[in-house]
């Protein structure tokens, strides 16, 4: 259990509170329709709590499911999107390996070579590895990124090649919209490194798996999530 993790002085017990942070990540609901589901259930709690929770225990759950995962594959996708914020325009960078699991994420005012550097450099560092070829679309500034950051990498820069990366992106835009976009780079960039830990988790390649597979797996998935948010014991007891 990741070192950080602690109930201790919260009135709600921990089954509430991991239920209403999977809620928020795997579904896209605001913090209000989220205390409309919990108190159908008998629950009463308020949104501004739900968004406390969504804070303080969404990272370290996000933390703990990547720290489960197996290490990444040596072929990475890499792309960029742009969001808007508050009115201005943000760039989101986005890592994923040939499997589709995020790397990382980061929000970035500029889609330059010093920001994509920038985004090279963080992404060996989060990975702690180094990938065996790199594909980005045609922006030249990855070009000029991997020439400083990792040349011994095979770059390769073809915008049919990273369709991965792209459709990796559609879970984040569907988010946007039901938010009614992000209100700062800080609180994007908070809410997209949880989400982008947690919701995958919960995502299988459906379309490859019959139903029982796909049960079976989901079960799998919810018993790690109970393992990590310290409700398993709990709910085996209840």
């Amino acid at each position: 259990m990741p070192s950080t993790l602690s109930y201790k002085g919260h009135r709600y017990p921990a089954e509430v509170i991991a239920h209403c942070v999977w809620l928020y990540f795997r579904f896209p609901l605001s913090y209000r329709e989220v205390e409309e589901l919990m108190l159908q259930r008998g629950v009463v709690v308020s949104y501004e709590t739900v968004r406390r929770w969504t804070v303080k225990f969404g990272q370290d759950y996000a933390n703990a499911l990547r720290r489960r995962r197996p290490r990444p594959g040596d072929k990475w996708h890499l792309d960029e999107v742009f969001v808007n914020i508050n009115g201005e325009r943000k760039y989101l960078w986005r890592a994923v390996d040939q499997d589709g699991n995020v790397l990382d994420i980061l929000v970035q005012n500029r889609r330059d070579k010093t920001a994509a550097a920038r985004f090279f450099r963080k992404l060996l560092k989060k990975t702690g590895a180094v990938p065996r070829v790199v594909v980005t679309d045609k922006l030249r500034s990855y070009g000029a990124a991997h020439r400083e950051v990792m040349p011994s990498v095979e770059h390769r820069s073809h915008k049919g090649l990273n369709n991965r990366a792209e459709n990796s992106h559609q879970p984040t835009r569907q988010r946007e919209r039901a938010m009614k976009g992000f209100r700062s780079v800080g609180a994007a960039q908070r809410f997209l490194a949880a989400f982008s830990g947690i919701s995958p988790h919960f995502r299988t390649r459906r379309h490859l798996l019959t139903a029982p597979e796909h049960r079976l797996e989901m079960t799998i998935r919810f018993a790690i999530w109970d393992w990590i948010t310290d409700t398993a014991g709990r709910l085996t007891a209840a």
